[in-house]
């Protein structure tokens, strides 16, 4: 049975191969790849339920050979997205692959219409965003390890996010569920304005950062020490490379597809601290972050899901993470709860009572009053007084 707990993270990979698949099948096949993962995630985390065991792994090497694969894996999706839309079958990708299998990749490809190149699009920034960020977001949590934090800056690269290595370990993790941290969406936020908001000083909080390293070591900021300046060449590489496999519009194909792998960054970012508030002069403790427990989520996202935990203690592996059954819960799994992040009075139906029985259970007496001023200001005050006299009616 403890072979089952290391082989459940391979199904990452199985997504991500379904991707692959999809996108050199071209036509409607785009489209059936992204409905059929959307589909597996929300019906799937409805129907499996939680995921609460909390086994020892000992193969450590093992999982976290599984993380570097995702580099691999998110090369081969994105080439194969970015050859879709060119004309010309860029390292003669279409004619090996059909003599391979003896399905003709180049004449699908060439049926594709552009709806289902907006499929793709979607599910070449879906996996930018789990393939990509969420294996990133691990791997450079590692700062001993040189090799992880390499790989995972590589990763980022690919949604030009290579400062979320930067910003998300040092300042993130520091200041959560406080004014100061920008990745924490204050009460009432509308999600699509967080996705700006955040995305503009998470830049510039990581600049900062990197700035202050920089100068306590003796480096000039214009320099090649500078690893916010290195990763943001390193995605104009990405961006050139495309536009030499097909010219402009390709490039600008590659470019959609990154930023909507930022943008779903930014909207896990919303989910998951969404209305939390902290006393700045208290730890960082489960409560502090919303958590979900739920299986395929857990399974496949190398147990991103147990946040309350890796936010109280960051530097533990994602194997080794536990689930808090007892956290603040979110709505569902995590692309359940994406899907309702996306249509703000959804999400504002079913998170403002969530936040007001957090204000309840779980705030400090200090968190209680940032709550009431936080409620005061975000309108839900208002929404608790017009629910109380509801109840006594």
């Amino acid at each position: 049975m403890k072979l089952l707990h290391y082989l459940k993270y391979f199904l990452f990979h199985l997504i991500g191969l379904t991707a692959l698949a999809a996108l050199l099948a071209g036509g409607s096949w785009i489209s059936a790849g992204l409905a059929f993962i959307l589909a597996l995630y929300i019906v799937g985390d409805a129907i499996s339920g939680d995921d609460t065991s909390t086994p020892t792994l000992v193969w450590g090497g093992l999982l976290t050979f599984q993380l570097w694969l995702a580099l691999p894996l998110l090369a081969a999706i994105v080439l194969a997205s970015v050859w879709s839309v060119c004309d010309a079958d860029v390292l003669h990708l279409g004619a090996r692959l059909g003599a391979l299998t003896g399905y003709d990749l180049l004449a699908a490809r060439a049926t594709t219409t552009p709806l289902h190149h907006l499929s793709g699009v979607l599910l070449t920034g879906l996996m930018i965003g789990m393939v990509g960020t969420i294996t990133g977001h691990e791997l450079t949590h590692r700062t001993w390890d040189p090799v992880s934090m390499l790989v995972g800056r590589c990763l980022l690269a690919f949604s030009f996010d290579t400062v979320f290595s930067i910003e998300h370990v040092y300042g993130h993790h520091r200041y959560v569920s406080t004014e100061q941290d920008p990745a924490t969406a204050p009460r009432g936020r509308n999600v699509y304005w967080h996705v700006l908001v955040s995305t503009v000083r998470g830049n510039l909080s990581a600049w900062e950062i990197e700035v202050r390293r920089l100068q306590r070591q003796g480096h000039s900021v214009w320099s090649p020490y500078n690893a916010v300046i290195r990763g943001h060449l390193l995605s104009a590489v990405l961006v050139a490379l495309a536009w030499l496999a097909g010219g402009p519009l390709v490039a600008g194909y590659f470019v959609l597809c990154a930023l909507f792998g930022k943008a779903l960054l930014e909207v896990v970012n919303y989910m998951e601290h969404y209305g939390m508030v902290r006393d700045p002069a208290t730890p960082v403790q489960p409560r502090h972050s919303w958590n979900t427990n739920r299986r395929l989520s857990s399974w496949t996202m190398f147990n991103l899901t147990r946040h309350s935990h890796h936010h109280a203690q960051g530097e533990v592996p994602y194997q080794d993470l536990k689930p808090y059954p007892d956290a603040p819960m979110m709505i569902g799994g995590y692309l359940t709860t994406i899907v309702v992040a996306l249509i703000p009075p959804l999400w504002h139906r079913l998170m403002t009572p969530k936040v007001l029985a957090w204000d309840r259970q779980y705030a400090s007496s200090a968190e209680r009053v940032l709550a009431e001023r936080a409620n005061r200001a975000s309108g839900m005050a208002a929404f608790r007084q017009c629910q109380a006299r509801t109840t006594v009616r």
